[in-house]
């Protein structure tokens, strides 16, 4: 295994260090370390966070190869700064069994890129009928401990309360697609003045904030783990800071586009400033319809304040990649969901700043505890295992979907200006990305 002396490096926003990585950890750290047989990297000007983590990647392996596997998609993860990442169950087959998820984590070692915790289903076939095997998936070699039907709302109080209940016995978490399935039917966009205005049925905040009030009380109720996918809502951060007020063992997520786009890039301009020379693409442009849809100016204001504040803990991307047959096509019949990995850490220095505690926080540290991932979410410090990402924060980069290292391309920054370039990330001493590129 090779060493690394990484010279003059600004740890989480520190003054600068060096940083001795040998045998997967950081052995020293220190200025003026020397090491003879080690390759030495110049970073001055670079600032060294704990690898990314995030809890809600789709890598569609098995079933959708066509839009990404688990190579490309952790590819990807590597190429955005992060050293693990949690798949999510709605594949084909859905990761219902435990084996469906021992092939996927496998297919995420044998990728080596990242570390691949595969989420397994709530239900069986995200149905939202019965419940999968959620024992038989948490004793797998995958050792799962988070379940989603994201994609799906679990609907049924009944069903979901039994969920709650049976994970506790493992301190499992329930990860909750919050859609009350009655309120959105046929809904195209967020409810509001741009839905009426270009005519498109809409999906009301109300939607999203029924099921996390429901839910809360029920995991107060059971006393267990319940984690709330892509909060989209102003509304939705009330009910999260009254639960957690409470002491309600509820956590909370939020994507880069919920904090950065509005739903007037539907409507093919936006009202807020999001980049130089940049404006959305043409109206009714399917690139911006996800699930939850892109909310109102005010939303993205109380997410960014609630993710601030800690009322929301990490901000996960949501990555969705998907074929281009089904987003290049009419808006009714697009699949919703943008590509999230190789763009999140840009989104959040432009929302949040260089404010390197704090984005270390919320996209390292509090996803690796959520999701129990040793060795990740740990500061660089000597006896820590090497799982970090270099940051050039005085970069600019225009993203151009074509250089992306998704399959698909399927992003809604295209041509938009954000700060920000991974220039090195490493999996235990290990480079997957060196001067920006991948390594392998």
């Amino acid at each position: 295994m090779t060493a690394y002396l990484i010279r003059n490096v600004s740890v989480v926003g520190a003054a600068p260090t060096d940083l001795l990585i040998r045998d997967g950890v950081v052995a020293e750290t220190g200025v003026g370390l020397t090491a003879p047989d080690a390759t030495v990297l110049d970073a001055t000007g670079l600032v060294a966070l704990p690898g990314l983590v995030d809890l809600h990647t789709h890598l569609r392996e098995p079933g959708r190869e066509d839009a990404e596997t688990v190579e490309s998609g952790s590819r990807a993860a590597a190429a955005g700064g992060y050293t693990a990442v949690c798949a999510m169950a709605n594949t084909s087959p859905v990761a219902d069994t435990a084996g469906v998820v021992e092939q996927v984590w496998r297919l995420g070692r044998e990728a080596g890129l990242v570390d691949v915790q595969p989420i397994g289903a709530v239900t069986v076939g995200l149905a939202g009928e019965r419940l999968a095997e959620l024992g038989a998936m948490a004793d797998s070699a995958a050792r799962v401990r988070i379940f989603s039907d994201d994609g799906h709302c679990v609907a049924d109080p009944k069903l979901m309360r039994r969920a709650l209940e049976y994970v506790k016995a493992f301190d499992g978490i329930i990860a909750q697609h919050a859609e009350e399935p009655r309120l959105t039917e046929g809904a195209q966009m967020h409810e509001g003045e741009v839905s009426t205005r270009l005519g498109l049925t809409g999906w009301p905040a109300v939607a999203e904030e029924a099921i996390i009030a429901r839910d809360v009380l029920l995991a107060e109720h059971v006393g267990s783990r319940l984690h709330i996918c892509h909060v989209s809502t102003a509304g939705s951060v009330e009910v999260l800071r009254h639960a957690k007020a409470r002491g309600v063992r509820v956590t909370a997520e939020v994507t880069p586009h919920h904090l950065l786009l509005t739903d007037e890039v539907v409507s093919g301009r936006s009202d807020l400033s999001l980049a130089d020379n940049w404006s959305p693409a043409a109206p009714y442009d399917p690139v911006y319809k996800v699930n939850p849809p892109l909310r109102t100016a005010s939303d993205v204001a109380a997410l960014r304040a609630a993710l601030a504040e800690g009322v929301i803990d990490i901000i996960a991307t949501d990555h969705a990649p998907h074929a281009v047959e089904d987003k290049e096509c009419e808006w009714a019949y697009a699949r919703p969901g943008m590509l999230g990995l190789e763009t999140a850490l840009s989104i959040a220095l432009d929302v949040l700043g260089p404010q390197w505690d704090l984005i270390a926080e919320r996209m390292s540290r509090a996803p690796a505890r959520i999701a129990g991932l040793d060795g990740h979410g740990v500061d660089p410090a000597p006896g820590v295992p090497a799982n970090l990402t270099l940051v050039d924060p005085a970069a600019r980069r225009v993203i151009e979907p074509a250089e992306l290292a998704s399959r698909s391309r399927n992003t809604p920054y295209a041509r938009m200006t954000l700060p920000g370039r991974i220039v090195a990330t490493f999996l235990r001493g290990e480079p997957t990305v060196l001067d920006g590129k991948a390594v392998r």
